[in-house]
């Protein structure tokens, strides 16, 4: 059985802007644009940093959740933690049994999501899916698209290693999704952090003035020094070895091979 950190999801006002800034500053490339979104009033992209995803979804039209979740939050930033496991039937009596809603069930072919409800996790929105033969990182996996694989560029990125999310009550929110998810949570560096199989959850006291959400990504890179390069290069926003792009912080950490 794995749990495993696979695709976190940022909302924009503007996709095109976010997407070409993340492929320039981290050298990567769009692998998919999934029309089926547009159910849901969004387009999107989605580009792999190593096996998992960062994607980005932007309205269409007005009222959609991502629309009130964008002024809710003031503006472009961090929207959702998506992981992927074996399989979805050993989660829904745990999730019944802690009282968290299935907002949104998802079943396409080979694949299947559980999007829950943000009122019953906190922090950000939250989704656990399944894709059959999908226990090989560089296997199928369905948001991505049917040939994600020839787009991986780890020139500069090697891989996501954790996602930082910040609350006004960081240790609660540790502790609620610490139970959802099945893992134990410890201490670390003023916050709390929860391990899943392939990276980390870190959760943080909020600091930015925009409330609860998805704060941050922490990378292991190749070559961190270009990403803050082509970062000030564009504008965006540079502190040390961090980033800004589309309202989240990308936290820079060596690659093994480089430290």
């Amino acid at each position: 059985m794995y749990l495993r950190l696979r695709q976190l999801c940022l909302v924009a006002h503007q996709l095109d802007p976010v997407v070409d800034d993340l492929c320039a500053i981290f050298g990567v490339r769009v692998c998919h644009r999934d029309p089926d979104v547009g159910q849901f009033g969004l387009h999107n992209a989605l580009m792999p940093f190593g096996t998992s995803f960062v994607e980005v979804v932007a309205p269409v039209v007005e009222g959609t959740t991502a629309a009130r979740y964008l002024q809710r939050r003031q503006g472009d930033g961090g929207y959702m933690v998506i992981l992927d496991s074996d399989g979805l039937d050993r989660w829904r009596p745990h999730l019944a049994d802690l009282g968290v809603r299935i907002a949104a069930p998802l079943a396409i072919g080979d694949y299947e999501g559980a999007q829950l409800h943000p009122r019953d996790t906190g922090g950000a929105l939250l989704e656990i899916n399944t894709t059959q033969n999908g226990a090989d990182l560089m296997g199928p996996y369905w948001p991505a698209g049917p040939h994600w694989q020839p787009f991986v560029a780890t020139d500069r990125v090697e891989a996501i290693v954790g996602a930082v999310l910040q609350s006004d009550q960081p240790q609660a929110l540790a502790e609620r999704w610490g139970a959802i998810l099945r893992r134990p949570i410890e201490a670390q560096g003023g916050g709390w952090r929860l391990a899943l199989d392939n990276a980390h959850l870190r959760f943080v006291q909020a600091q930015d003035g925009r409330g609860e959400g998805l704060f941050g990504i922490d990378l292991r890179c190749h070559d961190a020094q270009a990403i803050v390069r082509a970062a000030a290069q564009r504008g965006r926003p540079t502190q040390g070895q961090a980033v800004n792009v589309g309202g989240v912080w990308f936290f820079l950490q060596p690659s093994s091979h480089n430290a």
